[in-house]
């Protein structure tokens, strides 16, 4: 059954991302709640619902959800979804993000396959609350990704640099003398010290990252500044995006606003 229109569901958006999943209750594009999970491979399909129905219990007063929909990079963890939606919530009309559902982004690459489902679920939120062409960057802890929409919707291609977690994670195992530290911004970008000079270079060290990043994309685009969308979003959004001079936009929720955008378009 199509749902061409179906403004006030409540539905259930999950972001399954390689090490955070991100939930939320959403309704006509305002994430009304939210929670940040670790994905964990080894949770079976009985654990993620007893977690599910405890965080839905905590916001009762929000109403009941009246659809799932999903979007993972992890296969293992949709494959236990796929088993707990109709198990434990059987009555809820549930979308998977995958090859097949309706999004409305034409996909112009080698392989439309290897595109992650969240990166199309991000350019199709970027390209309809935004308007294209459009930069979406996802700050996520594992990957920072670059995705690109041309002036007609289109997704014609991005980047992948490693994500500021696993850059930390990195120097600490490989450095010696090194150790994990807090992600914060630091005193300056002139370190007095080993701990700062780590927190410099992973902030002010991407913010220069995307700003460059940026600067060649808007080039091979041929757009001019004033006629170009950069959205930021993602979890680590917040700690880089305020360095960089570059987005017109910050919006942490672009992705459980693009699957709500996907159900509507699939049931």
């Amino acid at each position: 059954m199509t749902v061409p229109d179906a403004p006030g569901l409540l539905l259930l958006a999950a972001d399954i991302g390689n090490a955070h999943t991100v939930l939320g209750l959403v309704r006509d594009g305002e994430v009304l709640a939210d929670w940040r999970i670790s994905t964990d491979e080894r949770r079976t399909s009985d654990e993620w619902a007893v977690l599910i129905r405890g965080l839905l219990a905590g916001v009762r007063e929000l109403g009941t959800p009246e659809g799932v929909v999903v979007c993972a990079t992890v296969p293992g963890v949709l494959h236990e979804w796929r088993d707990m939606v109709p198990r434990h919530f059987p009555e809820l009309p549930t979308v998977v993000v995958e090859a097949g559902v309706r999004t409305g982004v034409p996909v112009l690459m080698d392989n439309p396959r290897e595109v992650g489902s969240d990166r199309i679920v991000n350019a199709l939120a970027a390209a309809t609350r935004y308007g294209g062409p459009a930069i979406v960057v996802d700050f996520g802890g594992t990957a920072t990704t670059f995705d690109v929409v041309d002036s007609q919707g289109r997704y014609v291609g991005g980047a992948i640099a490693p994500g500021i977690e696993i850059s930390l994670e990195a120097l600490g195992r490989r450095g010696a003398q090194l150790r994990k530290v807090e992600l914060v911004r630091p005193r300056s970008v002139i370190a007095k010290n080993t701990v700062e000079a780590l927190q410099s270079g992973l902030v002010f060290g991407v913010a220069a990252q995307v700003e460059g990043m940026v600067a060649r994309m808007r080039a091979e685009l041929g757009e001019p500044g004033e006629g170009l969308s950069v959205v930021a979003t993602g979890y680590l959004a917040d700690l880089v995006a305020g360095e960089c001079g570059c987005f017109t936009d910050q919006d942490p929720w672009l992705t459980l606003r693009g699957l709500e955008m996907v159900f509507l378009r699939n049931s």
